[in-house]
């Protein structure tokens, strides 16, 4: 009896050490993973521009200023329309009216004067049409409109609004080129991938296709949009 029992003894202890054997090997194997990154870009085309033509027009009267204004809106729509951009593109947005002598900070012994200044906005996904059109202003300022850039840009602003349309294809790419970077470094590494750990998709930017000190991205209508999926794998 004395020799099963410790026969019996050493079996289950033969099995126990087999099981914590390979419990650590398990968790040694599993702590095991590679990180790796990839990334899709894609150049495209802003599809809308938004052009704020803010324009002023001065008086010493309210009449005088307001005739000027009116001058300088005509000869903004005429300008458009020689641009080939229809009246329907282009909206009244900002009117605003200022008495200099009004102003508690101005001197008092100063000439009353009436300022007005407008804003235009014109809207329009035909961006060579706006690109062309904005390259052509300054014929406005020959024409004696005084133009402005107060409270906005001073040019169109390009957007880009097709984002969702390509997420899913260059999603696909980053995971891919991620994939790729893993089966390279574990054949590297003398192993092989096992199974997803962890992915993270990352943010997708959209940057100035050429990208310059002091030009935003808005201000370009050509595009690079890039997106960093960050992803784990196991090595087995």
């Amino acid at each position: 009896m004395k020799v099963i029992a410790a026969l019996i003894l050493g079996i289950s202890a033969v099995i126990s050490a087999a099981f914590i054997s390979g419990g650590l090997t398990d968790l040694r194997t599993g702590d095991r993973y590679v990180t790796v990154k990839g990334v899709s870009e894609r150049e495209v085309t802003a599809d809308l521009a938004l052009w704020p033509i803010r324009f002023v027009g001065t008086g010493d009267t309210l009449d005088e200023a307001r005739g000027k204004a009116n001058d300088s809106r005509n000869a903004i729509m005429a300008f458009l329309k020689l641009q080939a951009i229809s009246d329907d593109a282009v909206e009244l947005q900002r009117l605003d009216v200022t008495d200099t002598r009004a102003n508690p900070y101005q001197d008092n012994n100063s000439k009353q004067k009436f300022i007005i200044s407008q804003t235009l906005m014109v809207r329009s996904d035909d961006i060579e049409k706006i690109s062309q059109a904005a390259q052509a202003v300054g014929e406005l300022v020959d024409s004696g409109v005084v133009l402005s850039s107060d409270y906005g840009p001073s040019g169109p602003t390009y957007l880009f609004n097709g984002l969702n349309d390509i997420k899913p294809e260059m999603i696909a790419e980053a995971t891919a080129s991620a994939r790729e970077s893993a089966n390279q470094f574990a054949k590297d590494a003398d192993t092989t991938l096992g199974e997803l750990r962890r992915a993270n998709q990352g943010v997708f930017q959209i940057l100035a296709r050429d990208q310059a000190p002091g030009v935003s991205e808005q201000q370009q209508p050509a595009k690079t949009v890039r997106v960093v999926s960050t992803i784990q794998y196991y090595l087995r």
